[in-house]
């Protein structure tokens, strides 16, 4: 197997309470009614990943005008991508030595809006956009109707997109490049086991927002569609880790991607 070369793209920062991200983190007591606050600072991050067959883009981050009204406000109050703008994913491919017409695949780990808002740069093109098969109705379902989630907007993806639909539990994108269902923060979370020799790296993406999360801190109920699911991806994802010894990259902690890339 050739190596498998990957570049770490910084999308930008969202500032959220912790409490989204950890549950729990700051609750009201008998003894303190009023708790301290964390407003913490997440990162956005994409990746490319270079394989002999192909060059594949890991998501495509917000869209450019989140902050300018494009995502609805009361998820922006909560989960604000305050340099959205500053990142297009156009200009912050070109930083990496990469242009969009570079890109021969995309995965979508899922459809929420901080991972979805660049698929327009593939409208009305042949590049194959993969998500897994319980992601896509989900999305629609959600975008489309008042129930659901909130964080998947019609607008992101409902394009002319050439849809690449991923069926089961894994499936082989390519030499060194497993993805992985990984069901409870959505649907259809996609991760993936990305095999290098001496490095191997687990993308556990939004299964796990932060490290605190991977040790088995649940996220917030608001962003969880299955906590049962959600745990049983976790096990999975450890038991990966233990036995391939892979690193591991998580859905928005930032020291992780910093320390990763």
């Amino acid at each position: 197997m050739e190596d498998v070369g990957l570049t770490f793209l910084d999308r930008g920062r969202v500032m959220a309470d912790r409490s989204f991200v950890v549950d729990g983190t700051s609750v009201a007591t008998a003894s303190n009614r009023e708790p301290d606050h964390e407003y913490e600072e997440y990162v956005v991050w994409n990746l490319v990943i270079e394989t002999p067959e192909r060059t594949i883009l890991w998501d495509t981050g917000s869209h450019p005008e989140a902050g300018d009204g494009y995502w609805p406000e009361p998820l922006y109050e909560a989960f604000a991508h305050v340099d959205a703008a500053d990142h297009t994913l156009e200009g912050d491919l070109s930083e990496a030595g990469y242009a969009l017409e570079d890109i021969d695949a995309v995965v979508m780990s899922h459809l929420h809006l901080d991972h979805a808002g660049g698929l327009y740069n593939f409208a009305g093109t042949d590049v194959p956009v993969y998500v897994h098969r319980e992601e896509l109705p989900y999305a629609y379902y959600s975008a489309k109707t008042a129930e659901g989630s909130i964080a998947y907007l019609a607008s992101d993806f409902d394009h002319e997109l050439n849809w690449e639909v991923v069926h089961g539990d894994s499936y082989h994108l390519a030499d060194g490049v497993e993805l992985l269902h990984l069901p409870g923060h959505t649907p259809g979370l996609l991760g993936a086991l990305v095999e290098r020799p001496g490095d191997p790296l687990l993308v556990v993406g939004d299964e796990a927002y932060v490290a605190a999360n991977y040790e088995g801190q649940s996220m917030a109920t608001s962003l969880l569609w299955n906590n049962a699911a959600w745990r049983e991806s976790l096990a999975r994802c450890r038991d990966i880790q233990r036995e391939t010894g892979a690193e591991i990259l998580l859905g928005h902690d930032l020291s992780v991607f910093e320390r990763r890339r």
